[in-house]
């Protein structure tokens, strides 16, 4: 059956998906795609009463992901900016991003040394993703 995912609680690890008039929620468990679930997001799944089955994703989700986060914005946020956290806020990783920022304010600014070990990183290429999986342009 097709349908989309109307609501996900990553804490819970829980959601709903809609399909025409009936609704069946689902655990992280019964998702068979890589990535995360995301709301809005098409998918394919096994009804078996009001839950849903070894969901996976449709459509263009089944392509390779494209690029949307710039490497050389990141390596510049994190080289001129690294001490907040700025070039994980702008990859997505918003908790690691606040962890720079503490670790900066606690110790009165070598947090900074974090974000240009980080530039470096993503200059070389090891840090080369963004939050959702995607590579760096």
């Amino acid at each position: 059956m097709i349908g989309h995912i109307e609501s996900y609680d990553p804490d819970g690890q829980t959601g709903m998906i809609k399909s025409e008039e009936n609704s069946y929620t689902f655990n992280l468990d019964d998702w068979v795609a890589q990535v995360s679930p995301d709301v809005g997001d098409d998918v394919s799944f096994d009804p078996e009463g009001t839950l849903a089955r070894q969901i996976k994703l449709v459509g263009a989700y089944l392509t390779p992901p494209k690029a949307v986060k710039y490497k050389y914005v990141a390596a510049a946020l994190a080289f001129f900016l690294g001490f907040t956290g700025i070039h994980r806020f702008y990859l997505g990783f918003y908790w690691i991003g606040i962890a720079q920022l503490a670790l900066t304010a606690a110790t009165v600014g070598y947090g900074a040394l974090w974000g240009f070990i980080e530039a470096v990183l993503i200059i070389a290429g090891h840090i080369n993703k963004d939050a959702k999986g995607r590579p760096l342009k």
